[in-house]
């Protein structure tokens, strides 16, 4: 053989190379896997996958769409919710995230559940513009404010099974201490319930 002759072989590595052009992501978030789709700009599905939703899997899930192509944008269901990591992680890696809603509940039903069809949707929504609303990186003033809104949120909650339990336990208390108590608001029935649980700590003490 000529030194000028390339043997065959040596053109499969360059078969394997990542594409030039870019493509689109599309992820269906769920709490324990996502699954992904990506798309080339004409809307031609390239390939679908499943990742877990972990650190291992959202990188996994990178480089994976990277081989097929420049990955500079992506749609991604739940960004405020089973998709916020994944957001994060596309978002420190340079990729512009937007946050794509789930389909309508009448199409779901028309088309069948699918998750590969909620991903290449995702990224269809980029595609066409639908999908306007960036992803937030998860640590601004609106992340906070959602934070503090859930734990008030909690602590609400928590207060009213609260007050809830001391009446229902009031009720079969002695008939002239209900009464008593009964005219009281709330925040002076807790001070004087404590009292009553204060004093019989001492009481149990001292026996």
């Amino acid at each position: 053989m000529s030194s000028s002759t390339v043997p065959s072989t040596s053109l499969a590595p360059r078969a394997r190379r990542r594409p030039a052009g870019e493509v689109v992501l599309g992820v269906d978030t769920h709490r324990d896997a996502h699954v992904a789709a990506v798309l080339s700009l004409m809307g031609t599905v390239l390939a679908t996958d499943e990742f877990p939703a972990t650190a291992a899997g959202y990188r996994d899930l990178l480089k994976w769409a990277r081989k097929l192509g420049v990955v500079g944008r992506a749609g991604v269901e739940g960004t405020g919710s089973f998709g916020a990591s994944l957001s994060r992680y596309l978002l420190d890696q340079g990729v512009d995230v937007f946050d794509v809603n789930r389909m309508d509940r009448a199409d779901r039903r028309r088309r069948g559940k699918s998750d590969p069809l909620d991903a290449q949707n995702a990224a269809r929504a980029v595609l066409s513009g639908r999908a306007r609303a960036r992803g937030k990186s998860g640590d601004g003033p609106v992340q906070i404010a959602r934070t503090y809104k859930l734990a008030k949120g909690s602590v609400v909650k928590a207060r009213t099974q609260a007050v809830n339990q001391l009446k229902a336990v009031l009720i079969t208390a002695d008939p002239a201490l209900r009464e008593e108590l009964a005219q009281l608001g709330n925040a002076e029935l807790f001070r004087i319930c404590a009292r009553f649980a204060r004093v019989s700590g001492h009481e149990e003490d001292g026996e």
